[in-house]
């Protein structure tokens, strides 16, 4: 972990310190452009001229760019987190489909897996418990629910045998005593009757008399005992036994009740409980299949057969250069793009266009392609794809640049080519069989107008034009100049809103050269790209072309490529080396003094303090302009 994040904080080191550096490169050499070539604008002294020419000119929009497959397939890391590379494949080998490209560090996983296996089985375990658990308690609640339903029907049946039997036997009974003692009753009073009688004549004794009277007393008791007992039947014990036995309905109604809630709420538990432990298990199991997946990704295998690029090697620019080489024991994370496997039918040139040229590009235009490994060859190509946004990266690392990727396709399968080379591609904008033209620093803006300063003698005379399209480096004279006219290639500063400059572009054709089989190729297609998006072809002497150009912003013509300006510095030269192409049509002598500027920029950059690299942040351009002129010992030249 330390030493990833010792990376981290070292690629920011590098991003900062690029960042800086072009911004601290850019207004250098735009102080070197003021004060060293611009400062010789001495009244008086000699300036460069340049004879407008007549002939065979093309438009083009050249940049440099990077080989790349059309159609590759992109390994990436899929493992999660960050692992270290145990093997890697060498760079440029050719694989085969399923041999093995990289294998990464799977001891980690490894004891995953056996911490995890560990947890399915403990899961597995718990909802084996469970779902016996569920089935136990269905069990016993259904038996509950049916006892306590069993109760409910007893009870029913006990109400209904008090109502419809045991009570009527009971008033049977009680009415057959009643009905008994009143007929006992009746024979014993007539005993008594004849006792009496008999008494009278001295039949029977006193005693025997007094015993029947006794009788019929009894009787009368007897009587009276079984209509109280009538009466309390159907006044106390009947009413009573009723509300007894419909209680015990009630009461077995609620235990029925009870029962059926209880048997839900226990089976909900047990079911909720199953449904727990079995999402616990699915999701352990889960676990183990990710991490067996995971464990499986560690050896990634070719997809295809292909020749093996590290993604690395293959990402140009800036960005390109602050990525760490891919090698063995280096960090990588997840979704990192590892290696690319380009397919052999298919190539195309990625390029990034800078949006001061975006409105020449369009899809369909023929682009031709070379190669600095391999001279001699031209590959003939169409542009396939515009991006409609601009590069982020590169917005991130100067968000003054903008710049849109472009894909151009070719149109050969030349196993030389391989992903990765450095190429120089220039896209056919239009092309003219017989335009004059002059460098587009020589065309100036006064009030809207485009204008050129033609030498008359030792006067200068500013003429209007009407201008057409440019290459960054020679612009058409559609009208106003006619072949052969000399014009200034350094205007006067108080003419212009600001000063043009030259920029790298396409060579114009010489005058009378014949086009061979490849420019004739590259003619149809841009003739055909012209036609599929509505614009008419140009042939010799067309003027069309002032018309279709958007007219230049007021001030100089637009150069992306002039120092100190939006996109400068891709690729900045260091002390020492060759001037860029957008400046060898400089004198000798101010291509000297121009070299001994920016050593002399890069020395100022190199010896700045921290304090003034703190203070160089927060100022405006004028002011980074102002110091730098005070460190390299001069300002402009009046």
């Amino acid at each position: 972990m330390t030493g990833g994040n010792g990376r981290t904080h070292g690629a920011g080191r590098r991003l900062k310190l690029f960042g800086g550096l072009a911004i601290v490169v850019a207004i250098g050499l735009g102080v070197i452009w003021l004060t060293v070539v611009r400062g010789s604008d001495k009244p008086g002294q000699e300036v460069p001229t340049f004879t407008a020419k007549r002939g065979p000119l093309t438009i083009s929009v050249v940049e440099s760019g990077t080989i790349k497959a059309r159609d590759q397939n992109i390994i990436k890391n899929e493992v999660e987190g960050r692992t270290s590379i145990i093997t890697l494949v060498p760079e440029g080998t050719r694989v085969h489909k399923g041999d093995v490209l990289v294998v990464l560090d799977a001891s980690t996983l490894q004891d995953g897996k056996i911490d995890q296996e560990i947890r399915v089985k403990n899961a597995e375990a718990a909802f084996i418990n469970a779902r016996e658990n569920l089935a136990i308690v269905t069990s016993k609640t259904d038996s509950d629910v049916n006892e306590a339903a069993l109760a409910v029907e007893f009870a029913r049946q006990d109400l209904r045998k008090y109502e419809e039997g045991q009570y009527p036997k009971d008033v049977n009974e009680m009415q057959m005593r009643i009905t008994l003692a009143q007929e006992e009753l009746e024979r014993a009073e007539h005993t008594l009757t004849w006792s009496n009688r008999l008494y009278e004549e001295k039949y029977v004794s006193e005693t025997e008399r007094m015993a029947d009277e006794l009788t019929v007393k009894r009787k009368k008791l007897e009587v009276d005992l079984a209509n109280s007992n009538l009466a309390m039947l159907q006044d106390f014990t009947y009413p009573r036994q009723i509300r007894q036995y419909q209680s015990d309905v009630q009461q077995a109604l609620s235990a029925l009740d009870r029962a059926t809630r209880k048997a839900e709420a226990d089976k909900l538990q047990a079911q909720a409980d199953l449904a727990a432990k079995e999402a616990e298990y699915t999701r352990q199991q889960a676990k183990l299949q990710k991490t067996e997946d995971q464990l499986n990704k560690t050896r990634i295998l070719a997809p295809s057969d292909g020749l093996v690029i590290y993604a690395t090697s293959a990402k140009g620019g800036l960005a390109g250069m602050l990525k760490e080489p891919l090698v063995e024991g280096q960090q990588v994370f997840e979704r990192q793009e590892l290696i690319y496997l380009p397919a052999d039918d298919s190539a195309m040139a990625e390029v990034s266009i800078h949006e001061a040229s975006l409105a020449k590009v369009r899809v369909g235009q023929p682009a031709i392609v070379t190669v600095e490994t391999l001279p001699g060859k031209r590959f003939l190509g169409t542009v396939g794809l515009v991006a409609p946004l601009p590069d982020a990266a590169g917005m991130f690392l100067n968000p003054d640049l903008k710049v849109f990727k472009t894909q151009v396709h070719l149109d050969t399968d030349d196993p030389a080519l391989r992903s990765g080379m450095t190429c120089r591609v220039e896209i056919v904008v239009e092309q003219y069989d017989d335009a004059v033209y002059v460098p587009v620093q020589a065309v100036t803006r006064v009030g809207g107008d485009a204008l050129v300063y033609v030498q008359q003698g030792k006067s200068l005379e500013p003429r209007k034009v009407e201008i057409g399209l440019d290459n960054n480096r020679m612009i058409r004279i559609v009208n106003g100049l006619p072949e052969g006219e000399i014009v200034v290639l350094d205007p006067p500063l108080k003419a212009s809103s600001a000063e043009s400059a030259p920029s790298a572009g396409a060579e114009p054709n010489a005058a009378g050269e014949k086009r061979d089989n490849f420019d004739q190729q590259v003619r149809s297609r841009l003739n055909a790209s012209q036609k599929a998006g509505g614009v008419k072809a140009k042939g010799p002497g067309d003027g069309a072309a002032g018309k279709m150009a958007s007219p230049p912003p007021a001030g100089p013509m637009p150069n992306p490529q002039m120092p100190g300006a939006p996109g400068a510095l891709q690729g900045t030269p260091p002390p020492g080396a060759p001037m860029p192409p957008n400046m060898q049509n400089l004198s000798p002598e101010q291509q000297k003094r121009m070299q001994e500027g920016m050593q002399k920029a890069m020395e100022v950059m190199k010896n700045l303090s921290e304090e003034e690299k703190e203070k160089l942040k927060n100022m405006s351009p004028e002011e980074r302009m102002q110091f730098f002129q005070e460190k390299m010992g001069g300002g402009r030249q009046k």
